[in-house]
């Protein structure tokens, strides 16, 4: 199979789990704290990367660990915890909707941090795949005004977090397995998620006891199992056989299923966001118009 029709697969295969993320957080919310969510996602998705991945950590340098750390801790740690306590305020549809910010931070963060190059299709896709984004906002603060969409910036600050993290896993770790990336950010950031877990009260008699926890955990179960370590491994992979542009392009792809999970979840989507999702689908195209013809074999 070819890594054209690899990336390919492997974009909208994450497009659906990642947009089922933003409703799975939302349903969990309903019987844990932001601070027990975060922590309980990424201990439980650490077990799960455990048992998997054991043995893809032998070879790996110091410089590899260094690196392998802060990607932990910028792709995985804190926005789970930031998405968490933005989805308090924010509903599900518009925190994904946000995140599309994600591949314009790429490009702007590769070029000033990590000195990689991006061709004119690709800064003119990101650019107007953000006017759909921001189209997107704006339709959905007027739909929805008593929301309180200084949350928002929690969700800003994730995207700079995650290009950030595209970046550093492309110039720095590509020649380590996926797996091995997931099982190395899991252990580096798996104690200080488990501390946070205790601190929070996660384990108290009076969170686990009461009748909406085994639903949240369930929810948080299935975002760790398929939303953050199936995905975090399926992520990693894409970078490596495409680019960080097209990569974090599945965050323009995101909203779409999260639009129709809060849709029937009774969130609100008129014609004026549709319109902002044809943009978006534009800007997508743009900004892979060149990268399909060298990445592929």
């Amino acid at each position: 199979m070819s890594n054209k029709f690899k990336k390919w697969i492997s974009l909208l295969l994450l497009s659906f789990i990642w947009g089922s993320s933003f409703i799975l957080i939302k349903k969990g919310l309903l019987g844990l704290t932001p601070l027990q969510l975060g922590s309980f996602r990424i201990v439980i998705s650490a077990l799960i990367i455990f048992i998997i991945g054991f043995r893809t950590l032998r070879g790996l340098n110091k410089i590899q660990w260094k690196w392998l750390a802060l990607s932990g801790f910028l792709g995985s740690f804190f926005p789970s915890f930031l998405f968490a306590y933005a989805e308090t305020q924010v509903d599900s549809a518009i925190a994904s909707i946000l995140n599309s910010l994600v591949p314009l931070n790429t490009v702007v963060l590769g070029y000033i941090l990590f000195k990689i190059k991006s061709n004119g299709f690709q800064v003119s896709g990101v650019i107007i795949g953000f006017i759909g984004a921001v189209l997107l906002i704006l339709e959905g603060a007027e739909l929805n005004p008593n929301q309180n969409y200084s949350y928002s910036g929690l969700i800003i600050l994730a995207t700079l977090m995650y290009a950030a993290n595209v970046n550093i896993i492309k110039r720095h770790l590509n020649e380590v397995r996926p797996l091995a990336i997931a099982m190395a950010n899991f252990v580096a950031i798996f104690i200080p998620a488990f501390l946070v877990l205790i601190f929070s009260g996660g384990f108290k008699p009076e969170t686990i006891s009461t009748p909406s926890f085994l639903p949240a955990i369930g929810c948080v179960f299935l975002l760790s199992l398929f939303g953050t370590a199936l995905a975090k491994i399926l992520f990693n992979n894409l970078i490596q056989i495409s680019t960080p542009v097209f990569a974090s392009s599945v965050t323009y792809l995101m909203p779409f299923v999260a639009l129709l999970w809060g849709f029937l979840d009774a969130e609100f989507f008129n014609f004026t966001q549709g319109i902002a999702v044809l943009i978006i689908l534009s800007g997508i195209y743009l900004a892979n118009k060149k990268i399909n013809k060298k990445t592929a074999k």
